[in-house]
């Protein structure tokens, strides 16, 4: 029989990068206690994790298919445990242990004590913080806050995570600092909802000071940050990011609609009117500053009329990078509860490509606006005989890169070097080291 330390502990995540800091702090966990942890492998393992999403029904389904590949091996032997946690477990606990007994246990989002006790571990209080990174080793995301208090019609995350939940400035600040020690270049700040930052611990929005802090980090090149919401957007922030070099001027904050009725279906917190004003505050204070946003389409009662209002505000607001989604109903949302989804799938579907052919125009122009000029850029990896980086303007993973063909010279993924761009097409660009 082997013992912990010969074992090895395959975790695989679902899901977003909130997600993806979850697993990275279970696996610092387990390897203080000895195990051998793997991250998303095929390897043969005697213990599998499956960190779950259930923020939609696509993701929801993913989950339930991942947790049924690894169903025959724990049938057959081939792994000694299989433990569920995450979104879908806090939501659908009860339900899943009757659908997929097979599951040896099932945990929530904040039982993470609990799930490293189970397996044969001891959870220590003093690694908290403290996290084996599954990124490249030149950045990472930093998870400042969890759960949420805006009352979003259509979204399930209050009803999984619960209320929002500041961590201390101090806290961030200490995990921060570790991950910089350990060769982060790039740290990504993600969270529900940035903007509410520090409401329930301070009584103010303390984003701002945040970030001011966090920038003085000795050896800290680029912070960027992700999901902030629009209404009573904390424009300090907007004012340190002016000030502060190695502050990416790049802000995710997804609108979703802009049709008054929609935002007030939607219970956003915002009008038509103070979105525009919002984005002409952003062009106007940093001009050169890349602004990411998701829409919503097809939510109940969306006329062709509310839509073409979309449509409208896409192609004023001229959004670096975008992303739709359409609407799903999500069991016990006030949208579900108080409104008939009466809209088809094709005209959700429509929409939504209609308007991703908006975007990818202003893609288009917007990328080729940059051929000539030189940008800062980080290398991610090597891919044949390509270097693939990313300059500020563009988080990991969902936005543009920068393609560089170098086959007789050598350069290292994680450092910065000043590339010119030589061409572009929707979503990439083409360019060469100087």
């Amino acid at each position: 029989m082997k013992t912990k330390g010969t074992k090895k502990v395959n975790i695989v995540t679902l899901g977003c990068s909130k997600n993806l800091v979850d697993s990275e702090s279970l696996m610092r966990q387990l390897e203080s206690d000895g195990y051998k942890v793997v991250h998303d492998s095929n390897e043969q393992s005697e213990i599998v994790v499956v960190n779950t999403c259930g923020f939609i029904n696509d993701a929801k389904q993913e989950s339930i298919e991942t947790i049924l590949q690894f169903e025959d091996l724990r049938n057959n032997g081939k792994i000694e445990k299989l433990i569920v946690f995450g979104c879908l477990s806090e939501r659908y606990k009860g339900e899943l242990e009757k659908e997929i007994p097979v599951v040896d246990q099932y945990f929530g989002v904040y039982n993470l004590k609990e799930l490293v006790d189970s397996i044969g571990g001891h959870y220590k209080e003093e690694l908290i913080g403290e996290r084996h990174l599954t990124t490249p080793k030149h950045y990472a995301y930093l998870k400042i806050s969890e759960g949420c208090d805006r009352t979003c019609s259509f979204c399930a995350i209050p009803l999984i995570k619960g209320k929002h939940r500041s961590r201390t400035i101090e806290e961030l600040l200490e995990e921060a600092e570790f991950l910089v020690k350990k060769g982060v270049k790039e740290i990504i700040l993600i969270a529900q909802d940035l903007s509410y930052y520090g409401l329930d611990l301070y009584k103010e929005p303390k984003l701002g000071e945040l970030i001011n802090k966090l920038s003085d980090i000795k050896g800290l090149k680029w912070l960027r940050l992700h999901y902030t919401f629009p209404a009573k957007f904390p424009k300090d922030v907007i004012e340190i990011m002016k000030s502060k070099p190695n502050i990416c001027k790049y802000l995710d904050i997804p609108v979703q609609h802009v049709s008054d009725k929609l935002l007030k279906n939607m219970r956003r917190g915002i009008t038509k009117k103070q979105t525009y004003e919002l984005i002409e505050y952003f062009r106007k204070e940093i001009p050169e500053m890349a602004l990411r946003t998701t829409l919503l389409v097809g939510h109940p009662g969306e006329t062709d009329e509310d839509f073409n209002e979309l449509v409208e505000f896409v192609k004023f607001a001229q959004f670096e990078r975008l992303g739709v989604f359409t609407y799903s109903e999500e069991e016990n949302t006030y949208s579900t509860k108080n409104f008939k989804d009466n809209i088809p799938f094709s005209i959700k579907q429509s929409r939504m490509d209609e308007i991703m052919e908006i975007q990818r125009e202003i893609s288009n122009d917007l990328n080729n606006n940059k051929v000539g000029k030189t940008f800062k850029v980080i290398i991610d990896r090597i891919e044949g005989d390509y270097y693939i980086g990313r300059t500020e303007f563009d988080s990991p993973d969902v936005d543009n890169e920068v393609i560089i063909k170098s086959p007789n010279k050598k350069f290292r993924t994680g450092s910065f070097y000043n590339v010119r761009i030589t061409s572009a097409d929707d979503f990439d660009l083409t360019g060469e080291i100087e």
